[in-house]
């Protein structure tokens, strides 16, 4: 298993601004609770299944098998 960052480097610096802004919760959501800070809890669990591959809801962080 392998989690990095999304190819497109425009994606990533948007994003991470966004989480900045938004005092490290996902820019994606509109709830800012202890679930939506980056890396939020839909990627994680996301992570522990060993048959997920793919982006994490904002396209910031991608798992590879």
């Amino acid at each position: 298993m392998k989690i990095r960052y999304n190819d497109n480097k425009d994606i990533v610096d948007r994003i991470r601004e966004g989480i900045k802004k938004k005092d490290g919760h996902c820019p994606c959501r509109l709830e800012m609770t202890e679930d939506t800070m980056c890396m939020c809890k839909e990627f994680r669990d996301q992570i522990s299944d060993p048959d997920y591959e793919g982006y994490c809801h904002c396209m910031l962080y991608y798992k590879e098998k």
